[in-house]
């Protein structure tokens, strides 16, 4: 991953001011990229590292341009008006990152209806403005992209009956990934990317599993690697995909991972969503093709 392949390219990114946002803002930006990202984030918060102002200034030092917006991705107004401030910096959008997201595991019973519209705004409907409101600038692009942290889209019982609504926003974005690859076909990449294993966030430790689960997951840096595979490929390219992490850098060669675990000496958690026999994961590792 040498050559500087999004030189020059604009990517709007939301929720880039930690975590699997801002590596991919800073793979990116290793690159010369201009990056215009959206985050809530303008103070310090006690549990929860970096604001706009670090990852930009963290984003400059790699060698990108910066643009910090700050917003929620669930004011329509504050988005149109992040999108026409990227479009007024840099030119126009190459690429679209839709990252935002809000977690909560709980059963129906334990879900407030006012914790249920945050994760289905923060997931399924900034995922669809975003979108909406970036197309009319990719389809002046040159090599389009739009990219979403997206589950692969998996009907089992299992899924739902754990945390319906979750489920929902996720799979909420997953539907998105379907209808505007084939809404945009041949026009622009819309494409889906989800880890095999828990990726070191701050959702892991303060939500789902704490610091013990930080040591069971793998360093953001595999998603932004994963994510420039996909968002570097020039058209026609593929389009309405589901890729996971893992096979997707297995597929360009790459199988050595242990650099991306926080704990090399620890078996990796696999993250929710994902059958390792459904997606030929198991088998890849029983044939020593992929690392556990």
């Amino acid at each position: 991953m040498t050559d500087k392949l999004l030189e020059g390219k604009t990517l709007f990114i939301t929720g880039a001011s930690r975590g699997i946002g801002l590596a991919i803002a800073l793979r990116a930006a290793a690159d010369g990229a201009n990056i215009a990202f959206v985050a809530k984030t303008d103070k310090p918060h006690p549990k929860l590292p970096g604001t706009i102002h670090t990852a930009a200034k963290e984003i400059e030092a790699v060698g990108g341009k910066a643009l910090p917006i700050l917003a929620d991705v669930r004011d329509d107004d504050a988005m149109a008006k992040a999108v026409e401030k990227a479009v007024e910096t840099f030119g126009g959008i190459d690429i679209c990152i839709n990252n935002a997201s809000a977690i909560q595991l709980t059963g129906t019973l334990d879900t407030d209806m006012k914790r249920y519209d945050l994760m289905q705004q923060v997931c399924a409907r900034a995922t669809f403005m975003t979108s909406k409101l970036c197309l009319p600038h990719l389809l002046k692009a040159k090599n389009p992209h739009i990219l979403m942290l997206a589950p692969p889209l998996n009907l089992k019982e299992e899924w739902f009956g754990a945390h319906l609504a979750y489920t929902m926003a996720k799979f909420g974005m997953s539907l998105a990934v379907l209808g505007l690859a084939e809404e945009f076909k041949g026009k622009v990449c819309v494409n889906a990317l989800w880890p095999r294993t828990t990726i070191a966030t701050a959702a892991i430790s303060n939500i789902v599993g704490g610091d013990d689960m930080m040591s069971h997951s793998r360093k953001p840096e595999i998603i932004a690697d994963a994510a420039y595979l996909i968002i570097t490929k020039e058209q026609p390219g593929p389009t309405g995909q589901f890729f996971i992490d893992e096979m997707l850098m297995a597929n360009h060669g790459i199988y050595d991972l242990d650099e991306y675990s926080v704990d090399p000496s620890q078996p990796l958690q696999t993250d929710l969503f994902i059958e390792a026999d459904r997606w030929g994961i198991q088998d890849a590792i029983t044939k020593g093709a992929v690392p556990r």
